[in-house]
């Protein structure tokens, strides 16, 4: 019988709580989420060292990446033989995809001219670290395509099975009650960018073809780093190359013993080698901190075109000033489109939670930089005025976690009136549609009786909207309503000034003009 290793077990268990967390990162009825998949993100050192490089201070919520971090240090890459979810997705299939001949262009320093340029990049205010990120690449893949497609294909059989069933689907009902509660996404969206996070990840999956573990030794930013990390381990293999009379270690290991000597950086720690030696001759023991075999550290001209191209990152696909950026309506919050470029880790998650389907990820509007990052489409959803759920699962603070009343003060943009298409403006007949949905208290929308000639001549009375500025917030509740088709009469626009509603703004409104005293 073939025995389970604590690697397996370990990778195992971790895998169930991430899509435990995955599944409980949804709204179930509670404003405030007691769990959430941001603390794999919180503990991915990539995540923190790309963050703090960007933003050029401590971000506390990364705490538990700097205890990974030095703990990589200490034993080597057990993060990605022990804990990683997409690690042991690889490992899972590895097993059924018929292997061909490695790609050799693949092999060696490739995956250095993937994280020295990122970091690079980080360093100089571009951090597309996340686009790379392995945990982020997973996330994504179950967030835009996977989840939304269970959930599609789940209600649709649920409703032929009930029509079939007849009288009897009764029965069914507590079935699908726990699936809904527990399973189901709690909406139904189909979001931009869906295939292009699927074919990442089954591009991953697909590398599987030509080696095992291909994207970890050759690719993935984050193994590349937790790699330099573990030739400072003080822990050692012993025998530290392949026995003269076995070579059995070869075949065993998914990563490192494709060449006669270990390669310290690319051991995940999955102890397999040492489980099935024959000789039982391999052993792990603490050898204090020495230099690892295999040459330097990183070539010079390695390092050196790293930042080449870490600098042509920053500089190239930076198409525009963030600061000037006004045109994207960003989650609530958000102040700084620059300090948010440079904290958000394009996860998905705020977008996977909102209320009512109003972030999604930009694809073109912010440039490359931006791909990914949550744009507020009002046409499409609203951010809801009690909601606070985009901030709560915020890995990195990119959307700050507010109380209720002051997320509520927070301004996205600001609404204005197209007269053109306004139907109290462009046809002479009353529409008080976005006034009556406005969830301000004290209204940011109001109307104004106002007597005109209509295009007959005659004499009409009519509701005008007009927007008090100091108390709208964008929420983007009166475009979204608007019975217009197509193009909205009252539309939201970013503007410059984020800075929160003043929570004496409504007494000075009230005290002017306000027809609801």
């Amino acid at each position: 019988m073939k025995k389970i290793t604590s690697a397996r077990i370990s990778q195992l268990l971790f895998l169930v709580l991430f899509l435990v967390m995955f599944l409980m990162t949804e709204y179930r009825g509670s404003d405030r989420l007691g769990v959430a998949v941001n603390a794999f993100f919180r503990a991915n050192p990539l995540t923190l060292v790309s963050t703090l490089l960007a933003a050029k201070g401590w971000v506390p919520l990364l705490f538990p990446g700097l205890l990974v971090l030095i703990l990589s240090a200490l034993l080597g890459r057990f993060f990605c033989g022990w804990i990683c979810p997409l690690g042991t997705v690889l490992d899972l299939v590895a097993g059924r995809i018929r292997k061909s001949a490695p790609l050799s262009w693949l092999k060696g320093r490739v995956k250095y001219w993937l994280l020295v340029p990122l970091l690079v990049a980080a360093l100089l205010d571009i951090n597309m670290a996340g686009l790379f990120d392995p945990i982020a690449i997973f996330v994504r893949a179950l967030t835009f395509f996977l989840h939304p497609l269970i959930g599609e294909t789940a209600r649709s059989g649920w409703v032929e099975l009930y029509r079939l069933l007849g009288e009897r689907r009764d029965a069914l009902e507590p079935g699908y009650r726990i699936l809904k509660d527990y399973l189901l996404p709690f909406r139904e969206t189909l979001y931009p960018l869906a295939f292009l996070s699927a074919l990442a990840f089954l591009f991953i999956i697909f590398l599987e073809r030509y080696e095992s573990r291909n994207w970890c030794r050759n690719l993935c930013p984050l193994g590349t780093l937790l790699g330099l990390l573990a030739r400072l381990s003080p822990f050692k293999r012993v025998p530290a190359q392949l026995c003269a009379d076995c070579h059995g270690c070869a075949a065993l290991c998914p990563t490192s013993f494709d060449r006669e000597l270990l390669q310290k950086e690319e051991c995940l720690l999955c102890m397999e080698c040492q489980l099935r030696c024959p000789h039982q001759r391999v052993h792990f023991r603490l050898a204090g901190f020495q230099p690892a075999a295999g040459g330097p550290l990183m070539e010079r001209r390695l390092f050196l075109g790293g930042l080449v191209g870490g600098v042509f990152l920053a500089r190239f696909f930076r198409f525009r000033d963030p600061v000037a950026q006004v045109r994207l309506l960003r989650p609530p919050g958000v102040r700084s489109e620059a300090e948010f470029l440079e904290k958000c880790v394009r996860c998905g998650e705020c977008m996977k939670v909102c209320l009512r389907s109003a972030l999604y990820p930009a694809f073109s509007q912010a440039g490359v930089e931006g791909l990914y990052t949550p744009i507020l489409i009002p046409r499409l959803g609203y951010c809801e005025y009690n909601c606070t759920l985009c901030g709560q699962v915020c890995p990195t603070g990119a959307i700050p976690d507010l109380p209720p009343a002051e997320k509520k003060r927070q301004v996205i943009g600001k609404a204005v009136f197209d007269k053109n298409h306004c139907i109290p403006f462009a046809k002479r007949t009353d529409c008080i549609v976005c006034e009556e949905h406005c969830p301000i208290p004290q209204k940011a929308i109001r109307s104004e009786m106002v007597t005109e000639r209509d295009f007959s001549g005659r004499s009409v009375t009519v509701k005008k909207p007009y927007v008090i500025e100091e108390l709208c917030n964008g929420c983007g509740i009166c475009e979204n309503v608007c019975p217009l088709e197509g193009k909205a009469g009252v539309e939201v626009f970013a503007v410059k000034d984020r800075t929160p509603i003043a929570e004496s703004a409504g007494s000075r409104a009230q005290a002017s003009d306000d027809p609801y005293q």
